[in-house]
């Protein structure tokens, strides 16, 4: 068994605690700690209560802080590794888990025979051992581990090994080669849940059983026998076959025994039966007996050989139920960090930083009763190693003292701390003064007790130690008590401690004021209510607001009265300076947090004001789209112009070489127009000038007769309907078209060709030839069909029979496309949504086609 670690309590006497026998042993332990004043062994109750096994729960309360920074980092390393496979649904065993290594040890003795219940207990532990064995054979989905056998501690492995998610507990494991789970099913097939053997056991037993059996039916059927016979002559007291010590008797009143041969084994307790074994079935009860002396011989032959299997085991017994005690710790410190969201410590002899801390026991308290606790942030650095905290009572001052105490000691033993973040030293010592620290035994007053007990933290104290004083300097003469605890504390300051002090003496936020390395911190209080927030406030001191505080819970109003006009001039100037400038402190937290919400406020416009951008970006784009779309469509008529012009021609040779320059000028054109355009574009040169787009027809006006480039026909301009959208008559036709579809002006407003249709005056503009076929509405049907047409087949004659559908004035069409898979109704419908021609679409009933055809609606 390893050798017991010590804790000190406050009167420095020794609280020997072994440790569990299963456990190694914790490195370097911190040889003093106050554990008493700093709850630390309620602290290993708590995180002891989350173990699954007697084995662990004895194990964390034997738990001590280390020195060994890489002990106390290897343990922490497991607790993260084992939170990675419980976050991945493992399941750990640990159920069966026992000290075995006495049984081990009995298991080893020639011939000795473990009872039932042992080696069941070591039958249940062997499953677990072999259980855990195998999760780290086959760990959860996502978990990855090497295809190496045995690996061990300090051995050399490739980077993939090191790289695995639970290398720690692997190595931690690596001396469990045997496979126990062989040792586990023999037993439990051997042994029945009540303890005893199966039938089956052994084919011995088996045949043992079987002859038992048969001999008992041969017994009961000679004894039934005897029964009938003796009942006739009224001899018998009951119809019934019992046994005495092991062999088959039957019931005869007691005036009748004389009667009937046979061995008498008892009478009954009202002495009116006896019990009989005729002579007939004495042989048979002999053979029986003998049957059952085998069979008793035989179970402790199995008992003796299962035991034998169990001490070849008994290593790697023992090997294992280490592995699982260990296991069983991890597991408890786990389900403890994710209860109360502790965290992973980070180790500096720098600095000392706990970020929104949390007294785990208290929180466990508020939990139960509902309530809520308030976290704090303490910082304290290397070349500011003191700190005096002030406040009024029932502020949280104590409770400050014992949670950084808890945090550190929870960092060096391997249990996540309960704080957001965490970075501290390792420390050797930790000292505290706090409490009642009166004696009666010892005949010592409160003061004297504290000052036995500071004189033995002066003489421990080191750069490396940590101090916990609470209420300096109290329980005496204020004025003696205040000098008293000034000297206290700067001498802890000189010694290079880390310390933390608790106290309403001025004298020591003074002293915390003017002096290097000790920073003051104010236990939070509400400014209106007085009621303490139990927030700490670092670099300020706090007001002990002991009257306020009196007030609060209720003291006599006479008394508080009594109590402000007696408190000294200086005194309550310094209340009041601590009060204003604890006011100030509010004020600058409550600016500071209007900043933080102001630069919020600030970043979501900026990251608005982009998103506007890229918004304003995609429609500057869509425009240079639509003004590049446009100069391709002038272009394309005039091309179209160029060619018929070069069709009606083509006779005459001498124009061929006019046409070719004709088409390379309007060549040179369009691309003069489309870099212009987008250079313009690029640079915004181009919004609401109507310069920017010199393929636009500038001035239309009502009256106007123009050439419409997508149809190539004239039309003549009856009102402008909104900016660069115009309403145009086509003979009995009326629609509406863009100004970039105007080619040119043919006749302005004012000087219209008399006489002269619309139609007409194609064949008159520049030469060339142009034939519009009319159609009425009786010439062209209400539908078509498109089914089987590819996209581009189908798009290209629905245009051609809307054009047909819009001269011929039909209101309304339908478009056959049928269902399929609907990539041509998509198609066709995406098109319609756009095309000038048309005022909507909808989908007819299902008597009509439903999703099968389109209904059009035509412009009038």
């Amino acid at each position: 068994m390893p050798p017991p670690t010590s804790i000190a309590d406050p009167s420095g006497s020794s609280l020997a605690t072994p440790l569990a026998a299963l456990l190694a042993p914790v490195p370097a332990p911190v040889e003093h700690l106050d554990a008493a004043a700093l709850e630390w062994l309620q602290l290993l109750a708590l995180v002891a209560s989350y173990a699954a096994s007697r084995v662990g729960r004895e194990g964390l309360l034997a738990f001590s802080p280390s020195t060994n920074q890489q002990w106390i980092e290897h343990q922490h390393q497991l607790v993260v590794e084992l939170r990675t496979l419980l976050d991945s649904a493992a399941t750990i065993p640990l159920g069966g888990l026992f000290d075995p290594t006495q049984l081990a040890s009995k298991a080893q003795i020639p011939d000795a025979a473990l009872e039932p219940d042992e080696l069941q207990a070591i039958a249940r532990l062997a499953h677990d051992i072999a259980a855990w064995q195998s999760l780290l054979r086959n760990p959860p989905q996502g978990i990855w581990v090497p295809q190496v056998s045995n690996l061990k501690p300090g051995m050399d492995t490739n980077e993939e090994s090191r790289s695995s998610p639970i290398q720690g507990l692997l190595e931690l494991s690596s001396e469990l080669t045997q496979n126990l789970q062989p040792l586990a099913e023999s037993i439990q097939r051997k042994l029945l849940p009540d303890g005893s053997l199966a039938d089956d056991a052994s084919p011995e037993l088996s045949r043992i059983r079987s002859d038992q059996q048969r001999q008992q039916r041969v017994i009961e059927e000679s004894l039934r026998s005897a029964l009938r016979r003796l009942s006739a002559d009224n001899q018998t007291q009951d119809d019934l076959i019992t046994i005495r010590g092991d062999r088959f008797v039957i019931p005869v009143k007691a005036e009748q025994k004389r009667r009937v041969s046979g061995v008498v084994h008892g009478a009954s307790s009202s002495g009116q039966t006896v019990y009989i074994e005729p002579l007939e079935t004495i042989e048979q009860n002999n053979e029986l007996v003998r049957l059952l002396e085998e069979e008793q011989a035989e179970i402790h032959r199995i008992f003796v050989a299962m035991t034998r299997l169990v001490g070849s085991h008994a290593d790697a017994l023992v090997a294992g139920a280490r592995v699982l005690a260990v296991i069983d710790t991890l597991q408890a410190r786990v389900r403890f960090s994710i209860a109360y969201d502790a965290a992973r410590p980070v180790f500096s002899s720098q600095l000392l930083r706990l970020e929104s801390a949390r007294h785990p026991l208290l929180e466990k308290r508020l939990k139960a009763s509902g309530g809520k606790i308030v976290p704090f942030t303490l910082e304290l650095q290397s070349n500011a190693r003191q700190l005096i905290i002030s406040g009024p009572n029932t502020g949280g001052k104590t409770v400050t003292l014992k949670t950084t105490a808890l945090c550190a000691l929870m960092a060096q033993a391997g249990i996540p701390v309960p704080a957001a973040n965490a970075t501290l030293p390792i420390f050797t010592a930790f000292l505290a003064d706090i409490g009642d620290a009166q004696s009666i035994e010892q005949a010592l007053s409160t003061f004297s007790a504290h000052i036995v007990n500071l004189d033995r933290i002066s003489h421990l104290a080191g750069p490396t130690s940590l101090i916990f004083l609470d209420e300096l300097g109290s329980a005496t003469d204020p004025d003696e008590g205040s000098a008293l605890a000034v000297a206290v504390a700067d001498y802890f300051r000189q010694t290079g401690s880390w310390s933390l002090i608790s106290t309403h003496h001025t004298s020591l936020k003074i002293y915390a004021v003017n002096t290097p390395g000790v920073i003051n911190a104010a236990a939070g209080v509400d400014e209106t209510t007085l009621i303490p927030n139990y927030q700490l406030r670092l670099g300020v001191p706090g007001a002990s607001a002991g009257i306020a505080t009196s007030e609060r819970l209720g003291l006599n109003p006479n008394i508080v009265a009594a109590a402000r006009e007696r408190m000294g001039t200086q005194h309550a100037d310094i209340a009041r300076f601590l009060q204003n400038l604890q006011q100030q402190l509010t004020q600058l937290e409550a600016e500071r947090k209007a900043a933080r919400e102001e630069k919020y406020a600030l970043n979501q416009e900026r990251a608005r004001l982009a998103r506007e951008g890229d918004v304003e970006l995609k429609r500057r784009t869509r425009e240079l789209e639509q003004k590049l779309a446009s100069l391709l469509k002038d272009f394309e008529y005039q091309m179209r112009q160029t060619v018929n012009a070069i069709d009606d021609k083509a006779a005459q040779l001498k124009l061929s070489k006019e046409s070719e320059r004709r088409i390379q000028q309007l060549r040179r054109d369009f691309e003069q127009q489309f870099n212009s355009t987008v250079v313009a574009h690029k640079h915004g040169a181009d919004v609401g000038d109507p310069n920017a787009q010199p393929h636009v027809v500038k001035r239309v006006s009502p009256g106007d007769q123009v050439r419409i480039k997508s149809m190539n026909k004239i039309a003549t301009i009856t009102r402008e309907v909104e900016k660069d959208l115009y309403e145009v008559s086509l003979g009995a036709l009326k629609m509406r078209i863009k100004r970039d579809d105007i080619a040119e002006v043919v006749a302005p407003a004012g000087k219209p060709l008399v006489g002269e249709k619309p139609l007409d005056a194609v064949a008159r503009q520049k030469g060339v030839r142009v034939t519009v076929t009319s159609s009425s509405s009786n010439d062209v049907k209400s539908e078509i069909n498109l089914i089987g047409r590819t996209v581009d087949e189908a798009t290209t004659e629905l245009e051609r029979y809307l054009d047909q559908a819009f001269l011929a004035g039909l209101p309304r069409v339908r478009v056959i496309h049928g269902t399929g898979m609907g990539i041509l109704r998509r198609a066709l419908r995406d098109y319609l949504r756009t095309h000038p021609h048309v005022a909507k679409i909808e989908e007819p009933t299902h008597q009509e086609g439903g999703a099968g055809a389109t209904i059009v609606d035509l412009r009038q």
